[in-house]
This record gives structure tokens, sequence and C-alpha cells, in this order.
């Protein structure tokens, strides 16, 4: 296949089920000047050398057009200085060195919320994983997190719904009607968490957004108002696009090797590995569609042209057999697993912590307590998105739910 037809083939959603084989051609040209005039990468090395390269940029205008003109970017599309001292700010009340133990703390509430989504299934019978489970267990994640009260939840998941629908390219559409759409929803979340701030946000037990909001210690800080609100909505769209993912492709995984399933179900233990193989074997994200050079780069062996696009293809690399040994094989002894799953460098996944303790908990849940799981379609029907990719729905029948 032509080198430079490859993304386009990668991007279309015939090929969302198993897009692997065309990344292992991809990989025969590690940096592929596309059709379009941009780059592809796709081997590990050459990608995790420029997720640490300072010249190539995570601004793009794209990001003003997909939030209508009406905010900022947040940190994820900015560069150093500003985004160190904005995501510096955040990690204040997110983790070390200043609130190390945020996200453990969170542990007891993130089981509560498990169980409770795995009680309301039906005794025996069939359930969609996407909706019954791994859909809404992030938004209530994300709401505790911040401190949205518990009333006001159902509010947060029809904007996460309207949010989806504006990432995912739909057939035939006209792109603008998505945009808008995705803008309109973004105002009113917006509005809705400035109202939170203004009224004490999560209160004096330390919601995130109050405790942002009251921080005015930092250096560099307080945050304004506007990068206050613009962070809450960033962390609602990637923090809980990405834990649906990797709930809902570890679901699949496992249903697919019956061994491993079982293995999980005798030995919970294994759950922190065996999430880092899943986020190497089926990444979430699987790309990160438009970076820029802000100078020529050379690398590969090819020189990228200053002012081009850069498509980084982290699922690519994690399947890269110069980098790892029989990549396609769903291993959690692993011993070497240092995968891309959540990029690296200044952007490397701000919510890593948080969503790879999500899954543990969501997965040795689910499997502890299904008995005799099986897939009812396969593959499934997949998001559009091929950059967050991940099954819309994931019909699964069993015998009943283990108390």
């Amino acid at each position: 296949m032509d080198g430079e037809t490859l993304m386009r083939q990668i991007l279309d959603y015939g090929s969302r089920a198993d897009p692997y084989p065309l990344y292992a051609e991809l990989r025969r040209t590690p940096v592929c000047r596309q059709e379009d005039g941009s780059y592809a990468v796709s081997t590990y090395h050459e990608l995790l050398a420029l997720l640490h390269d300072p010249r190539l940029t995570s601004t793009h205008p794209d990001l003003e057009e997909a939030s209508g003109g009406q905010f900022p970017p947040s940190f994820i599309a900015m560069d150093p200085p500003e985004h160190d001292r904005v995501r510096g700010l955040v990690m204040r009340q997110f983790g070390p060195p200043h609130s190390p133990h945020r996200i453990h703390d969170m542990r007891g509430e993130m089981e509560a919320a498990v169980r409770e989504l795995v009680d309301a299934f039906p005794a025996g019978g069939e359930i969609d994983v996407v909706d019954a489970f791994a859909y809404p267990f992030p938004v209530t994640v994300i709401c505790r997190l911040l401190g949205v009260p518990h009333e006001d939840e159902p509010k947060f998941r029809t904007w996460a719904d309207k949010l989806v629908a504006s990432i995912d390219p739909r057939p035939g559409e006209d792109p603008s009607v998505r945009l808008r759409e995705g803008a309109e929803t973004r105002k009113e979340l917006a509005l809705y968490l400035n109202d939170l701030i203004e009224n004490g946000a999560g209160g004096s037990d330390g919601g995130m957004l109050f405790r942002l909001a009251a921080d005015h210690d930092a250096e560099g800080g307080p945050l304004s108002r506007l990068e206050l609100v613009v962070t809450a909505v960033l962390l609602l769209i990637a923090g809980h696009e990405t834990t649906v993912n990797l709930i809902t492709n570890g679901m699949l995984t496992l249903l697919r090797r019956p061994d491993q399933w079982e293995r999980l179900r005798r030995e919970p233990e294994i759950a922190p590995r065996l999430v880092e193989e899943l986020l190497r074997f089926e990444p979430p994200v699987q790309i990160i569609p438009r970076r820029g050079a802000l100078t020529d780069i050379e690398i590969g062996g090819v020189t990228i042209p200053e002012g081009s696009v850069v498509a980084l293809v982290l699922a690519s690399g994690n399947r890269d057999p110069k980098r790892f040994t029989d990549p396609d094989e769903f291993d959690p002894d692993r011993p070497d697993i240092e995968h891309l799953g959540f990029g690296s460098g200044v952007h490397s996944c701000f919510g890593a912590p948080l969503a790879r303790l999500e899954a543990q908990i969501a997965l040795t849940e689910l499997v502890r307590r299904l008995d005799n799981p099986r897939l009812l379609a396969d593959p499934p029907p997949y998001r559009g998105s091929a950059v967050l990719r991940g099954p819309r729905h994931l019909p699964v029948a069993f015998d009943r739910v283990l108390p």
C-alpha cells in the first residue's frame, strides 16, 4: 500500500476494529509524508524522541475552531513556559508533591461507585458494558474529584454525551454543525462550573475546584477564573473519554482471552501490571493528530520541514517489534512495558494515576462478579474516532451477577 495514503486508510471507519495491520505497514517508513503534506511518525524510538522535542509545538488553530473561539486553549494545547505554569498550579491539588494522597484517597469512593453499578445489572441476561458501566463510572469519579454536588451528576452525564458526539465524526456530516454543537455544550458547562466556583464548589472538604480557586500561595498563581473553568472542562472531556475506552478495551481484550480473565479473577493483585500491558496493547488514545514543527526537524533519516503538521501514531509505536518482543501478544507478565499509552514528556497524561486506578478497580470487580460472561458481538461496533478509539457498544451476556 502507498505510504502516503496509509493514514487515510487508518482514519477510515472500516479500519476501526483492527488498525494494527495498517500500523505495521506504516512502520515500514517510520517518518512518512502523507498526501496532504503532513507527516506520520509510527515507530517507538522516533515517537519518544519527538514527544520530548521542544521543536514540536502543541499549539494549533484547530483547538480554537473546536471551542468556537469562545475559550482559550487548555494547557495540553500550550507550550512551555505557559504550559508549565498552568499544569503546575493544577497539579498542586491533584498529585505529588503537594497532594500525594489525593487519588489514593478516592479508592473507597471508586470501589463503592463500581459496586453500585454492578449491583444494578440484571441478575442474569445481557448488558452493554459501555452504557451500563464504562460510561457512567468515570463521570461519577470526575464529579466527585471536582466537587460537583451529587444531585448535579446527571447534568454532567448529559454534557459528556454531547461532548462525545461533538468529538466523533459522523458519516456524511457537515463538520461545522458538530463543532458548533460542541462549542455550545462547552459554553453551558463553563457557565455551570463558574457558578459552582462562585458558590464554593465542593466546600471546605476539598473539592478540587474549590481548592484551586482558593490556592493563592502558589508561585505563578492563582489560576484566573477562565483558566480554572477551561481546565475543569478539560478534566471532564479528557478524563472521561480515555477512561471509558480503557475500561471497554480492557473488557474486550479479557473476554477474548478467557485464560487471562480467569487469572485476574484468581489473582487480582496482577491488576496493575495487566492495566499497564493493556495501555500498551490497546491504548485509549491511539494518535496525537496535530503537532507542529517550529523549525526543520531531522528524525528517522527524514527532515520534517518547518511549519509541517505531524501526527504521532502512539498505538503503532506500542506494537513496534524493534522495541517490544512479540508486540502483538497480550502479556501482563511482560518484563518491560514502557508504553506510550499516556504519551511522554511535558505533555504526558495529566490524569494517568486516576485512569490507572479506575481501570484496575473496574476490571477487577467485573471479572470477580460476572459469571460465565461472553461477547455477543465480535468485533463490536466502534465509535467514529480513530484518535480516541474504543467500542461504542460492548454487548455481553452472562449467567448471573455474583455477590
